[in-house]
């Protein structure tokens, strides 16, 4: 069976096709003698399988989608209390490229604004490194995003370096407040050279789906940042992403979101799928107009809003039954599911107040997928608490979803990867 997903991409694109309000980012000789009409589409689930329709072979460069990328990799080299010192994370309400700074500290508001973005890109890289280590270590970085290396497009640079008096204006102020070092016109060449990276919306698919990954590229199977960096990440692409259009786009949309001014948008949902969209004419905010729409179509069809919760499943107790007889008699638990808080604490419950009766009793995850940090540490105080009530306790656990369960002071447990090894 052919797979309807390029179909509706397509007729996505159908839908927006002939819209052709917004303007091109023309302060950006190159960027304002694209081509308006280009448009494209891609998903990238987060086992890596890829879908695209529209211009999707055609390369932009980047511009500040590289962003929350630059700063996933300041988090990861410089680590999160020095990268905090320097950057915050509040809304700023404002457009992209305005004197954004905290009262008292002078630290940008946030990193998805041009004088947070200086600044996280002077935190990648070693301390020591060179601008020009420095800009090597975040192409290499976006690339390991991207699974393949990126380049950067000489001709974009060039414009926009020579009209960057903003942002060498902001940098100036950047490094008066010491939260940057060395020279400010450094941080900006670096700055502008990571905008300028070119890419497709497929290139943009799969590293949104890598931070939707937990921080690996589902491509290449490599692990680019710790998923802890791509939770601040993506928490931070949710309330500044969209600029001052970012609590209107989380409201009606609900993904975090980058966009550029080259057109392009991304969208990563945590879990599931990385989306790009491509469409260089922008709204008032420097969004993608088309892009915007699109997103906005994709929400309402697909149910991707981060706020939309569906109905909870099956209960995570699957049910109980005795196997064998007499003192070998094993009084099982069976779980199943994704197991989180909310899961465990209905184990719990029912533990609670339908206590396990025979002297020998298993808890059977033979049907659990995975089970969440604080669900694991409920279930093996569940498993403390049963041996000190005088059960021996067995875990039935073929797939490892429990590793290392060591249930803590006064609890045991033994491990067996099927029922067999209870029963004999």
């Amino acid at each position: 069976m052919r797979s309807p997903i390029p179909d509706y991409l397509a007729e996505a694109l159908s839908s927006v096709e002939s819209d052709e309000s917004g303007a091109m980012a023309d302060y950006i000789p190159e960027l304002a003698a694209a081509n308006p009409d280009r448009l494209a589409v891609a998903l990238c689930t987060e086992d890596g399988r890829l879908y695209s329709q529209g211009d999707a072979d055609v390369a932009f460069s980047i511009q500040s989608i590289s962003k929350p990328f630059v700063y996933a990799l300041a988090l990861a080299d410089s680590g999160f209390d020095e990268v905090m010192a320097k950057v915050s994370v509040e809304p700023s309400g404002d457009a992209f490229n305005e004197i954004s700074f905290e009262d008292g500290t002078g630290r940008p508001l946030n990193p998805m604004i041009n004088a947070g973005a200086i600044t996280a890109h002077t935190l990648a890289g070693p301390r020591d490194a060179t601008p020009t280590e420095r800009t090597s270590r975040i192409i290499d970085g976006l690339s390991a995003f991207a699974g393949r290396h990126l380049s950067v497009d000489e001709g974009v640079y060039e414009s926009e370096i020579s009209t960057a008096y903003r942002n060498r204006a902001l940098a100036n102020m950047l490094r008066a407040n010491d939260i940057i070092d060395g020279e400010p016109l450094d941080a900006v060449v670096g700055y502008t050279r990571q905008c300028a990276l070119l890419v497709t919306v497929e290139d943009l698919a799969l590293m949104a789906a890598t931070l939707a990954n937990r921080g690996v590229n589902p491509l290449t199977g490599a692990p680019v940042v710790s998923a802890l960096v791509v939770r601040q990440v993506l928490s931070v692409m949710a309330t500044c992403g969209m600029y001052d259009g970012a609590g209107h786009w989380m409201t009606n949309v609900g993904i975090p979101a980058k966009s550029g001014v080259a057109g392009g948008l991304i969208g990563a949902l945590p879990g599931q799928a990385g989306i790009a969209t491509f469409s260089p004419r922008l709204d008032e905010h420097g969004n993608s107009v088309r892009g915007v729409d699109l997103f906005r179509r994709f929400t309402s069809e697909m149910g991707m809003h981060l706020m939309e919760v569906p109905p909870p499943g099956p209960s995570v107790v699957r049910g109980r039954e005795l196997v064998g007889t007499g003192d070998q008699a094993v009084q099982i638990l069976s779980l199943q599911g994704r197991i989180r808080f909310a899961g465990a604490e209905r184990v719990l419950r029912d533990l609670e107040n339908d206590p396990l009766t025979q002297k020998r009793v298993a808890i059977s995850l033979e049907r659990v997928a995975t089970v969440g940090p604080v669900a694991r540490r409920m279930l093996l105080e569940a498993v403390r608490r049963l041996t000190l009530d005088g059960h021996d306790v067995y875990l039935i656990d073929p797939d490892g979803a429990l590793p290392d369960p060591d249930p803590g002071d006064g609890g045991r447990v033994t491990v067996v990867s099927e029922r067999l090894g209870i029963t004999e």
